[in-house]
């Protein structure tokens, strides 16, 4: 992914989208400290995904709707 770097801030890295990766995590979480308001709990790279052109890769959006339904499946709810 290195070379995909056009900007590197401290510890925030932006890359070309050129390349779709499928991302594990514990948790979604509410952050202030990241301009989209969420944050992956102890994210990991799984894989690439070949079979996905960066269109194809979930927004944001998409992300807070996961974030809204694992507190349903976990029996809270936890929306703010």
């Amino acid at each position: 992914l290195k070379e995909l770097a056009v900007k590197e801030e401290h510890r925030r890295v932006i890359v070309v989208p050129k390349i779709v990766v499928e991302v594990l995590y514990n948790e979604i979480q509410r952050s202030s400290k990241y301009r989209c308001g969420m944050a992956l709990r102890f994210a990991r790279i799984s894989r690439i995904r070949d079979d996905k052109t960066p269109k194809e890769a979930d927004t944001i959006q998409r992300v807070k709707e996961i974030y809204e339904k694992q507190f349903l499946k976990k029996g809270k709810y936890k929306a703010d």
